[in-house]
């Protein structure tokens, strides 16, 4: 973070590679926090640097894929005298371990998803050239992982804020349990401690992250706290906009949808991973919910809160999916309308049980579907960004079209970073992280074309 304090003695220059998730990029900027405050500076480009960092990701494989082509090009740049050393972190290196020092000797130092607090001591062991321990792992949290200041690399105006580790889920198509373990709560005072540093760092909008949002304080108090969670967040100084990410479709309470149509600081934006409608499919997921609940759930959400976004994520070409189920799943989303949603062509993970179902579907069947499900929701996207136009939306800049004067790029409430539209901005006297309302008046696809109407705040 920006008032991070520094020793003055730079032992060596390191960069990063962060791959994967909001999630790991929490990881990533904590460690980070800790290589600024052991006398380590991170420079732009690791051409140059003493060392590289590679937070992977290994949920699934064209994710692990990503991981390793980016170890490569590392080691490449090593051989060729460009690096000193590798480091490389993270899920692929708490999923694989010594794997990736047989298949990549060059790594210098691995380390796992719970024993990332001792990455400034594999610094030390790197630059040191000690070859004594070059793997560190821990087991799976139990408790809270103890998280101080982090080096941020979002733009300054918002941060993610992981409130738990782990999940408690059984989906049979998910590795992320092997991987990052059980289900841990952070106490409230402890992310709301993180909220006011994030905040103080200049922080105008929190994203709340975990693998599974809703569960957040059943296995600490019995109960779902969120909402509890939200209510204390809500009195943090300088937050504007609260986000959530990653609600199971489970654990929704009265008090929680109460708080999202409050009309306060938490946005009417939820991110809802469904992965289907089919209950055949839904059971064969082990997803715990059925069609008929999840359509429940949605008309409680729509029915109390105004303006609301849905965003949602839906797996498709899943073992044993006949093409009526998937017919059913097509016809779901048409009646929803969901104003995002992003699907996938399932991929057999070795280890899970899905991948050891019978009915596998061919590849080609597999993006067929998932291709014909993202033309239909794309019709309804573009239906939605059209319907925006001569809305007054607040939109949060996050910043400036080069070589064009008065032109800002930002987002509205309905815009995740990253996998979400943008809002073009025309006005003057803008800048980074001002939020500013602005008349909607075209829409070009997934994205919105604004002016600003009033002042910046």
């Amino acid at each position: 973070m920006g008032n991070l304090k520094l020793p003055n003695d730079v032992k060596a220059t390191y960069s990063v590679v962060t791959l994967g998730c909001p999630k790991n990029l929490v990881d990533s900027e904590w460690m980070f926090g800790l290589l600024e405050r052991g006398g380590y500076r991170m420079v732009g480009s690791p051409k140059g640097a003493d060392f590289v960092v590679i937070n992977t990701c290994g949920f699934v494989e064209t994710a692990r894929q990503e991981s390793l082509e980016v170890i490569e090009e590392m080691l490449r740049l090593k051989s060729e005298g460009h690096l000193r050393g590798v480091i490389v972190a993270g899920c692929l290196a708490q999923r694989d371990g010594e794997a990736l020092l047989e298949r990549y000797a060059g790594i210098d130092q691995l380390v796992g998803v719970f024993a990332r607090e001792e990455i400034v001591r594999a610094a030390e062991r790197l630059i040191g050239g000690l070859d004594e321990q070059r793997t560190w792992f821990r087991p799976a949290a139990t408790r809270p992982v103890a998280e101080g200041e982090r080096l941020r690399v979002t733009p300054r105006h918002m941060a993610y804020l992981k409130i738990a580790e782990g999940c408690d889920r059984r989906c049979t198509f998910c590795t992320i349990p092997s991987i990052r373990g059980p289900h841990v709560s952070k106490p409230i005072d402890v992310v709301v401690a993180e909220a006011e540093q994030l905040a103080a760092d200049g922080a105008r909008e929190l994203i709340l992250v975990a693998q599974d949002t809703t569960f957040y304080g059943l296995d600490t108090d019995g109960r779902p706290r969120l909402a509890d969670l939200l209510a204390r967040l809500e009195e943090v100084e300088g937050v504007k906009w609260i986000r959530l990410m990653y609600l199971y479709p489970m654990h929704f309470t009265d008090l929680l949808i109460e708080r999202v149509a409050s009309g306060g600081k938490v946005l009417p934006y939820l991110d809802l991973p469904l992965q289907h409608a089919s209950d055949p499919v839904l059971r064969r997921m082990g997803r715990r919910v059925g069609r008929k609940e999840t359509e429940a759930l949605l008309d409680r959400l729509r029915g109390q809160i105004e303006h609301l976004v849905v965003r949602t994520t839906m797996l498709v070409g899943f073992p044993g999916e006949t093409g009526k189920q998937f017919d059913q799943l097509v016809r779901f989303v048409r009646r929803q309308r969901f104003e995002r949603l992003g699907a996938f062509a399932y991929l057999p993970e070795p280890g899970t049980p899905a991948a050891r179902l019978d009915g596998q579907l061919p590849d080609h069947v597999r993006r067929k579907r998932r291709d014909r499900l993202m033309a239909v929701q794309q019709e309804i996207a573009f239906e939605w960004s059209r319907s925006q136009v001569g809305r007054r939306l607040d939109v949060l800049i996050d910043r400036d079209i080069p070589g064009e004067e008065d032109a800002w790029v930002g987002r509205s409430y309905a815009d995740a970073p990253e996998i979400d539209g943008a809002v073009y901005v025309t006005g003057a006297g803008l800048e980074a992280g001002k939020i500013v309302p602005c008349e909607i008046v075209a829409a070009g696809g997934y994205d919105l074309i604004g002016a600003a109407v009033g002042d910046p705040c």
